[in-house]
């Protein structure tokens, strides 16, 4: 074990170890978002509830980018929106208003990961939504939901509509906004986020090539739907072993890379102000869908 990984693993006094397991796999999540591109600036968040019986969840300080984001600096709140850790730096409230209403019923919501990406917000603002037109969209429409544009989500009265819009599914399209997704882990959300915005990306491309997209039967869309509620039943965790090889590679500095352990999302990643080791984001690096990878200084 290395000496950053040591630290990682010092749980702070006044803290259970599920809380700090918690900050530490949502502080991964953060980099691994900023690593893809998914970002945007301060906004958007990624929500995690802290285990145990009360309902509190961590969200990131507004004001500081994702990749600063860092287990100690995550703030734990609860569902009425007081800070129960104190921090330099406060909520945004839009941001409390999705992520709370989600937690508040869904029981399920480990993790709730929201974007704002231009794919994503682009298939989110067309009237088709997302369509079923190649093999990984229709990983995610039979779990799709969607919910109406009501301005920026600073008025609580909209969280029974949504609610009500995304009842038991795991993904939705927020209209004219963005993208959601919802896991029992951190590791399940993202892996769902990671293929709805993968979906809008090759549909946003085939729209591009004119009206050439190729039919597919409703009766291959409904075998590939049931082959994945097969593999992946409802309330089934999918960062087990079948996903430990999720997420992202740089190119081409694989020298310079050093693998990092997917598996239940306990990356081991050196985190700022708990080891000496700095995650350096590589500049819009080539990746593709494999071993948890960062370029490390």
């Amino acid at each position: 074990m290395s000496p950053a990984e040591a630290r990682l693993k010092e749980v702070p006094s006044g803290m259970t170890d599920a809380e700090w397991n918690q900050r530490v796999n949502l502080a991964a999540c953060y980099r691994l978002v900023a690593l893809y591109g998914w970002d945007d600036l301060v906004d958007t968040h990624i929500s995690a509830r802290v285990p145990g019986p009360d309902h509190h969840f961590l969200i990131n300080p507004y004001g500081l980018m994702f990749d600063e984001i860092t287990a100690s600096s995550l703030v734990k709140v609860d569902l009425d929106g007081n800070q129960l850790t104190e921090s330099d730096y406060s909520i945004n409230p839009a941001g409390f208003t999705i992520h709370s209403a989600i937690h508040e019923v869904r029981e399920d919501a480990g993790c709730v990961l929201h974007l704002h990406t231009p794919d994503g917000t682009a298939v989110a603002s067309c009237m088709e939504g997302l369509l079923p037109m190649n093999q990984t969209a229709q990983f995610v429409t039979h779990d799709l939901a969607y919910h109406d544009y009501e301005g920026m989500a600073l008025d609580h009265d909209e969280r029974p509509r949504l609610q009500k819009d995304l009842g038991n599914k795991n993904h939705m399209l927020l209209r004219n906004h963005g993208t959601l997704t919802v896991g029992r882990s951190v590791a399940s959300a993202f892996e769902r986020m990671y293929h709805l915005e993968r979906a809008c990306t090759m549909q946003v491309r085939t729209r591009m090539l004119g009206p050439t997209a190729y039919p597919v039967e409703q009766a291959v869309i409904d075998k590939n739907a049931a082959a994945v509620r097969q593999s992946r039943p409802r309330g089934t965790a999918l960062d087990h072993a079948g996903l430990a090889a999720a997420a992202a590679q740089t190119r081409p500095h694989r020298s310079q890379l050093q693998e990092l352990k997917f598996s239940e999302f306990r990356c081991r990643i050196a985190l700022n102000n708990l080891c000496t080791t700095e995650i350096k984001t590589p500049p819009n690096p080539g990746r593709r869908f494999c071993m948890v990878r960062l370029r490390m200084r």
